[in-house]
């Protein structure tokens, strides 16, 4: 028998959709059957998605959302709610980093990506959260199901060399995730973090065709990187009413690599 899953009806937010794995979460969820808001600072990118996603018969909606800045946060998730209807499923994905030793690493660098990796993460996720939370207390009890996916990264759980303030940001995603999972459980809203290991996408495929990208396929498990429909399951599953026992799970996808 035959078994899936059918977010149709549900409302999906999705930040840093106009590349990479947000753009790949985002026609995931599409072709699951939920209506997509596309979130991100590069709009003109969101735009060409959304003509992708309403060419395949999905419903997608476009706003403007620079994470670093709190009233940006509001301003979209506002604009989302009022486009597309109240959100059902985040998925709290964007995320930067620098390439450096840690001796080397300035104040600036450390704020650019704990600006976005963290901060940024626990405002959208808050600022979503709260609507979720106002919902489910005027909703019957146990039939409220809101879900929070946090992007963390295989960098959360084990230290890698040239990227150690991402392995610190994504880390505090780790403790974030089970934070907002322990006190907004018992209101129905499910919070997790998926943390991919290294996957081919096109901000990075070049990289792997170089020495120093083979070197490091070498120092993996099987000796290859993903792909973004790697995680297409994974995040269905934890979109779904259907994880409704899933809850503060820190799901590590990177082939093994964590061991």
């Amino acid at each position: 028998m035959a078994y899936s899953i059918d977010l149709s009806g549900r409302v999906a937010l999705v930040t840093g959709a106009s590349s990479g794995l947000g753009a790949q979460f985002a026609r995931t969820l599409s072709r699951s059957g939920a209506t997509v808001v596309l979130a991100s600072r590069r709009v003109e990118k969101l735009e060409a998605l959304r003509a992708e996603l309403q060419a395949q018969g999905g419903t997608a909606h476009v706003v403007a959302m620079d994470v670093t800045v709190l009233s940006s946060i509001q301003a979209a998730v506002a604009q989302a709610e009022q486009q597309a209807g109240p959100i059902d499923i985040l998925v709290n994905n964007s995320g930067v980093s620098t390439t450096q030793r840690v001796q080397d690493v300035s104040e600036a660098d450390f704020d650019f990506t704990f600006d976005t990796n963290v901060k940024g993460s626990f405002f959208v996720a808050q600022e979503v959260g709260k609507r979720m939370l106002a919902r489910a207390k005027g909703a019957a009890p146990g039939t409220f199901s809101g879900r929070i996916i946090n992007i963390a990264s295989v960098a959360g759980l084990k230290v890698l060399p040239q990227i150690g303030v991402y392995c610190m940001s994504k880390a505090a995603v780790v403790q974030m995730t089970k934070v907002f999972a322990m006190e907004w459980g018992r209101f129905g809203v499910n919070v997790n973090a998926i943390c991919p290991g290294y996957i081919d996408t096109e901000i990075n495929h070049h990289h792997w065709g170089t020495e120093q990208g083979q070197k490091l396929v070498n120092m993996l498990p099987r000796k290859r990187v993903g792909e973004p429909k790697d995680l297409d399951a994974l995040l269905v599953m934890l979109a779904s009413s259907e994880s409704g026992f899933v809850n503060g799970a820190i799901i590590a996808a990177d082939d093994g690599f964590a061991l």
